[in-house]
């Protein structure tokens, strides 16, 4: 076998083991939304190398936001639950992001936003400049946004007080 075909297989076994992920996230997640008597749609994607899993509502998604939570609080919760339930079906870690109700979604425009304007804001003063602590998932968008603003940035800090970090180039 050539390495491009060897590349090849191993990019759609990788595709199949992510949408694997995917559906037994979206089978626990059933089965969480039918016990909390809830409405919702399960929406299952493949992006940047990890499954994606969405809940979404027809109805405004009211009840929703009680699956998400101050902060999001309730949906960091629901995604590692969701994870060890894919790690006990699958036995391999999964990195899987959980969705609920556009609330990620939104985050992240907010936070590249927040990532854009504190990059711009250290490009025209030439000092670092330090952002609240945030979580995992939010130190990442915000590391993306100042990258693609052409600046570096770091995590400081120890959870659940780690925070970024935008620094001059």
């Amino acid at each position: 076998m050539t390495e491009g075909t060897t590349s090849a297989a191993e990019g759609a076994d990788t595709l199949t083991r992510l949408e694997q992920e995917g559906e037994i996230a979206a089978d626990y997640l059933e089965g969480l939304l039918d016990i909390a008597d809830l409405d919702g749609d399960i929406d299952m994607d493949v992006e940047a190398d990890r499954a994606s899993v969405s809940i979404i509502s027809d109805a405004g998604g009211r009840d929703l936001q009680k699956l998400v939570g101050r902060d999001g609080e309730v949906l960091e919760a629901l995604q590692e639950l969701t994870r060890l339930a894919v790690h006990r079906e699958t036995g391999d870690r999964s990195r899987l992001m959980l969705d609920i109700g556009g609330y990620r979604a939104q985050k992240r425009a907010e936070l590249s936003e927040l990532g854009a304007k504190a990059a711009a804001e250290v490009k025209s003063t030439g000092e670092p400049v330090k952002l609240k602590p945030m979580s995992p998932f939010e130190r990442k968008v915000v590391h993306d946004a100042v990258k693609s603003a052409g600046l570096r940035s770091e995590s400081e800090g120890e959870e659940p007080q780690r925070f970024v970090v935008v620094l001059p180039a």
